[in-house]
């Protein structure tokens, strides 16, 4: 039996990289998935899919849009038992003195204030069908700083923290909260980042590449099923092993 059969799950920043690749992994394993994004190309992938996928546009840093997209599963699913809180963006690279003020906000809104929203109003839902499953993009930036990526490895330290707490909250209540912490992973995100910042994440890495998106989808997978029952509170290093280095 696939491992998700009969599941309900929303993926944020379904429209393109790990979260399409979590997206097409999870349909494939039989949830009926609820593809989350902003830029419209959530509605390329669910088309392509059929049936088990379906689109749905959303900011997820605002708060109405974001409840409005649980809000809208439950009452064509019946449930909610899967989250992936995956949307986030790289912003600006610069020094920290020299960051913009508007950017910083940015990125912290999309990044981590969203994986708050994202629980906030799926955690609810769940508790009504006894539990769940929440697993959150971090990064390997929650773990080790980059260099002019102060807003980025704020934000993912504090999805680490978001994840450990809510994980604490509803150890007894049925709900499992972790996360994955990606490696440099070939998608658009790398693509707009600095060549040689990339190099130097690779050229660091012992397993000496890049990771393909299926990959980190592999991990949510495991982590949002029920192979990782007496998971929780945690974070999966998918990183080549560049924490190791």
């Amino acid at each position: 039996m696939a491992l998700l059969t009969g599941k309900v799950a929303i993926v944020t920043g379904a429209g393109s990289g790990i979260g399409a690749a979590i997206v097409e992994t999870f349909h494939r394993e039989g949830a009926l998935v609820f593809a989350v994004d902003i830029s419209g190309r959530q509605e390329e992938i669910a088309a392509r899919l059929g049936a088990g996928c379906t689109p749905l546009r959303a900011d997820v840093s605002i708060a109405h849009d974001f409840a409005a997209a649980i809000s809208d599963t439950v009452q064509r699913a019946g449930r909610l038992d899967i989250l992936v809180n995956n949307a986030g963006i790289d912003g600006q690279i610069a020094l920290t003195a020299d960051y913009d003020e508007d950017e910083f906000d940015r990125v912290m809104s999309v990044n981590a204030k969203s994986v708050f929203l994202g629980m906030k109003y799926a955690i609810p839902e769940m508790l009504k069908s006894g539990g769940g499953a929440i697993v959150n993009t971090a990064s390997t930036a929650s773990l080790v700083g980059f260099s002019q990526m102060p807003a980025y490895c704020a934000s993912k330290g504090a999805v680490l923290m978001l994840t450990r707490t809510a994980a604490l909250e509803y150890a007894q209540k049925g709900i499992r909260v972790n996360a994955i912490c990606p490696g440099p992973t070939r998608t658009e995100m790398t693509k707009h980042l600095p060549a040689d910042l990339i190099q130097q994440v690779v050229a660091t890495t012992p397993i000496a590449r890049y990771a393909d998106p299926s990959e980190l989808a592999n991990s949510a997978l495991f982590l949002a099923s029920d192979l990782s029952s007496y998971v929780t509170g945690t974070y999966l290093a998918v990183d080549g092993a560049y924490m190791t280095a």
